[in-house]
């Protein structure tokens, strides 16, 4: 359990009692979000390659299933619990709602450093973990999705046991899955593509020339190589990328392109020393002064220490929950556009809600539909939270938070969930 200070959860509550008073948010109403509906924790005996057995501990929860099957995804990570499965699962129940999909919220993980397992660990570890969560998932209860450290072929191990368990095959258990057994087009690229389209539409709406703007990452996995190839590639110079290993940096701008190279050929960033490339340490990355800051690791890396030091004019939030609620008071103070995780990075949800549909009806879309329907839903949700913070003269964070919870309240007082 991680203190209140850095606790995932506990921040969100927090967010929660904050965006209350700015729309008289009933008492009940709070209270019953700030709970999740269900979380199963279980034990996972995978045998060792060496003949060992090791017990890795898991999670599925759900956060609210009030406006549909719970949806969200599933990480594989060392220092994984439950309450941050909790806040990613909460989180969820936001952005489906936000972005108007007939998703609840869930999420799901294990401890574990997966880099430290052979395949067929891996596999066995995956396959062990849905046997033990099968009850609480499926296309109409939950449908998980990759997260940190999974991917396709995890997906793919997840949905063979349940189609076994089934005695069919049912493809629509998961989101994320391989092409050859059901998965979308579109998807892989889907959340970095969609921040692409939302930070795009706001430098629109303040009159700025994204080209012209300078950007720091950080993160260069699933969402941060996607959004760091986007952006170089509208022409934005790009200062500073980061992974754990280390950051690279150049003041006349990285080469995104090279820099993708330089990974397939299992290199780290931090190595990287051409056109001026050069390592600094991970700790400088957010006092870079730059137009763009993109977060697009994990939860609570900017913290109210972090934010004084901040010199940026927009933060584009990839990672879900990057920002706590004490350094969004300081970032708003300095003038600081936080675009909100809920809103930025939902393209993912969002197209394997296409891969979900797809998979139900058996009948497979073509990638320019994908971004056509992936950038119709985002910008109208955009819209929708642009023009409420604008109005109300508030953060875009907490006009995307009113807007996700009023959906959930209507569901929750149209169905009658308490009296």
């Amino acid at each position: 359990m991680k203190n209140n200070a850095s606790n995932p959860y506990e921040n969100v509550k927090k967010l929660i009692d904050i965006v209350a008073k700015y729309m008289n948010l009933e008492a009940n109403i709070a209270t019953y979000l700030k709970r999740v509906e269900r979380a199963l924790m279980v034990s996972i005996p995978v045998l060792m390659d060496d003949g060992s057995l090791q017990i890795f501990e898991g999670y599925r929860v759900h956060h609210s299933t009030v406006r549909g099957p719970a949806k969200g995804g599933i990480r594989f990570a060392p220092d994984v619990n439950l309450d941050e499965v909790k806040a990613l699962a909460f989180w969820m129940t936001l952005k489906c709602s936000l972005v108007n999909l007939p998703f609840g919220g869930g999420k799901g993980g294990v401890c574990v450093n997966p880099e430290k397992l052979s395949k067929g660990e891996l596999e066995r570890l995956t396959r062990r973990f849905t046997a033990e969560i099968i009850n609480v998932i499926g296309p109409d209860i939950d449908i998980p999705a990759p997260d940190m450290n999974t991917d396709s072929q995890i997906m793919a191990w997840i949905m063979d046991v349940y189609s076994m368990q089934k005695g069919r095959t049912i493809p629509g258990v998961v989101t994320g899955k391989p092409i050859e057994i059901g998965g979308s087009v579109g998807r892989r690229d889907a959340t970095g593509t969609g921040m692409f389209y939302v930070l795009k539409a706001f430098c629109e709406k303040k009159n700025l020339d994204l080209k012209a703007m300078s950007v720091v990452i950080q993160g260069f996995g699933k969402v941060g190589s996607i959004i760091a190839k986007k952006l170089h590639d509208y022409g934005c110079k790009i200062l500073a990328i980061q992974e754990k290993e280390g950051t690279v940096y150049s003041e006349n701008g990285l080469n995104v392109d090279d820099l993708l190279k330089w990974k397939t050929q299992n290199h780290l960033l931090k190595d990287y020393a051409e056109n001026g490339a050069t390592s600094i340490p991970n700790k400088q990355l957010f006092k870079i002064k730059c137009d763009i800051l993109v977060p697009a690791a994990t939860q609570n890396q900017i913290t109210a220490s972090i934010a004084r030091d901040i010199d940026c004019k927009i933060i584009l939030e990839g990672a879900n929950g990057p920002t706590t609620p004490e350094a969004d008071e300081i970032l708003n103070e300095k003038g600081i556009v936080v675009i909100p995780d809920i809103l930025a990075n939902a393209g993912g949800v969002i197209v394997s809600y296409f891969e979900y549909i797809q998979d139900i009806h058996a009948y497979f879309w073509k990638l320019e539909r994908i971004y056509s329907e992936l950038k119709s839903i985002l910008l109208e949700a955009f819209e929708h939270v642009y023009s409420l913070a604008e109005e109300k003269h508030i953060p875009l964070r907490i006009a995307a938070y009113m807007i996700a919870i009023d959906r959930i309240s209507r569901a929750i007082r149209l169905r009658g969930i308490f009296p």
